[in-house]
């Protein structure tokens, strides 16, 4: 087996390919193929590894073929990457970008964001920049890349890391050709109980008009609920000051007001974010097909372009639905980010009470927090996300004592990200030198909607926190305490894909929906079983690979459902 292969399409449906050594270089002559496909096809049982410039430029006309790839190396995936291992995150991370650099050319910038196309493929063909590269060109830049991987850190973890970004490509594609399984008319039905009826003209919809006219008539005046100054504005007229018309800060007031226009904002979202319009726009043939986008944050995990497909509400999980006589195999992993602690801090007490596949914040609770299973989670999420205020303090003193090296871990971090110095992922991946989410920004770097949960969620409601003003240095420190361990469960994931892919490579299963810490694969009933156990073996081994050997187990709760909806 030839270990790497250089591929690049041409004009028309060919390609040139070229075999490569050890150092990068072709290791053999140049070949220009007539049709990419059937030069893939007839290779691939002999490639090891395929290296081209983009997955989205190769790969979804491959499987438009029925050309499935193991493995490939996506050079400007790990472009990213490696900018960013070196402190250089928010320059052009192109092909052509990386070539200009290597020659001391000016370097052009990246090419806008690409718009997905609602229901189509076609988005992933367009023409990306570099897509014009000479092919001698784009093999010294692969050259360069693998003698950049040398003068990391950790050589090792950064090339592991590289390649699992570039299997996170491929399986990005393959879901996005399978597509979630999606039940148009089971959508319909859950729109009408919840919005009514439609009017013409494309206005709001019959349930949002009627809690419009309860808001009205509580401030006893025309108000728009939609419009956040108008409802500040109504409520000032009342004698309540509020700052924002976020959920959690109007529980808190008494009026009757209130409770519809909670209710209004709830149905407002799913109208405009999943209602009829984005049935119409993004479902086809029974499947909706997001566009995935693998290393879409600074912390390595996914976005997508356009569709929403990461924040679909519970209650319109019900349209996906899995094809008669298959299931849907759902699995959350449990606990993730505090397992991922004490994987990398390797801190003994922590590694311990995070080696059982039992819950872990009752573990944490029994050994801590006297059995207070709530106030232990608050505490070690707390500890993660940089909450070291009020009773953060005391509890963050609390695990310092019992867990010296994990809280050390994420002290180091956040005190690395207020001075302004790199932070790191376990395997490399890098946040901006100065990690706050302003910088970021201006850099044009993707981020993460906050770096935190939601501040109004309590014990009872989720893991959020409340910060108040603070300077923009601890902002950046509490960017980077959650980055190390949020990016290195990124790290994780990609590894637990990567390995899930491979065990599910000859069955009919299909990875349809991944997100964060839950993936979903769409199966026959009868390989229910083995996907679940395949799930459960690719998350061990992920551990494994991603962190070496230690007790920490990394176990899913697992779910094998004919709607979405039925898993939690």
């Amino acid at each position: 087996m030839t270990e790497r292969w250089a591929l690049a399409p041409v004009e028309g449906d060919g390609a040139l390919l070229a075999p490569l050594g050890a150092d990068g270089l072709p290791s053999g002559p140049v070949v220009r193929a007539p049709d990419l496909v059937t030069a893939v096809r007839e290779r691939a049982p002999d490639v090891g590894r395929w290296v081209w410039r983009s997955t989205s430029e190769v790969y979804p006309r491959l499987l438009a073929a029925g050309v499935r790839i193991e493995r490939c190396y996506d050079i400007e995936a790990s472009e990213l990457l490696l900018l960013g291992h070196e402190g250089r995150l928010g320059e052009p991370r192109s092909a052509a970008a990386a070539w200009a650099r290597l020659r001391g050319a000016p370097v052009p910038p990246d090419p806008p964001p690409r718009a997905a196309m609602p229901g189509s493929q076609s988005s992933l063909f367009e023409p990306h920049a570099g897509a014009g590269l000479p092919f001698e060109a784009l093999l010294e830049v692969y050259a360069e890349q693998e003698r950049r991987h040398d003068t990391a850190e950790h050589p090792g973890r950064l090339r592991l890391l590289t390649a699992s970004e570039s299997a996170g490509m491929l399986v990005a594609a393959e879901m996005h050709r399978s597509g979630l399984p999606w039940r148009a008319d089971t959508h319909r039905e859950v729109l009408h109980e919840l919005l009514g009826e439609r009017y013409a003209g494309g206005g709001e919809p019959r349930r949002l008009a009627e809690l419009a006219d309860e808001v009205s008539a509580a401030f006893g005046r025309r108000v728009r609920p939609d419009l956040p100054a108008d409802v500040i504005k109504a409520f000032a007229g009342a004698g309540i000051r509020v700052k924002s018309t976020r959920r959690w800060e109007l529980a808190e007031i008494d009026h009757p007001a209130v409770e519809p226009l909670i209710a209004y904002k709830k149905l407002y979202r799913i109208w405009t974010a999943h209602g009829w319009g984005w049935l119409q726009d993004w479902v086809r043939a029974g499947r909706f097909r997001p566009e995935y986008l693998p290393g879409g944050t600074v912390s390595g995990r996914w976005t997508t372009n356009g569709g929403g497909a990461l924040q679909i509400p519970r209650v319109i999980r019900r349209a996906v639905v899995a094809d008669e006589g298959w299931r849907l195999v759902v699995a959350d992993a449990d606990q993730l980010e505090p397992r991922v602690l004490a994987a990398i801090s390797r801190d003994p007490g922590l590694m311990e009470v995070a080696g059982h596949d039992g819950d872990l914040y009752t573990a944490l609770s029994d050994r801590a927090f006297s059995g207070d299973r709530d106030h232990a989670k608050l505490a070690l999420l707390g500890a993660i996300y940089g909450q070291t205020s009020g009773d953060g303090l005391k509890n963050l003193a609390a695990l310092r004592r019992r867990f010296p090296l994990a809280i050390a871990y994420v002290d180091d971090a956040a005190r690395a990200g207020e001075e302004g110095r790199l932070v790191r992922t376990w395997l490399g991946r890098t946040s901006p030198r100065a990690a706050g989410a302003e910088d970021a920004d201006e850099a044009g770097i993707p981020q993460e909607p906050g770096p935190g949960p939601d501040p109004g969620a309590t014990a009872g409601s989720g893991t959020g926190f409340g910060y108040g003003a603070e300077s923009a240095d601890r902002a950046r420190g509490r960017f980077t305490r959650n980055f190390v361990v949020q990016g290195s469960a990124a790290d994780w994931a990609l590894l637990m894909l990567a390995a899930l892919r491979r065990a599910t490579a000859g069955l009919r299963a299909e990875l349809v929906f991944f997100q964060h810490d839950e993936v979903i694969v769409h199966c026959p009933a009868e390989e229910a079983e083995e996907v679940a156990r395949a799930i459960a073996v690719a998350g061990e081994l992920a551990g494994r690979i991603t962190f070496g050997e230690t007790p920490v187990r990394f176990p899913f709760t697992t779910a094998t459902v004919e709607r979405y909806s039925d898993a939690k």
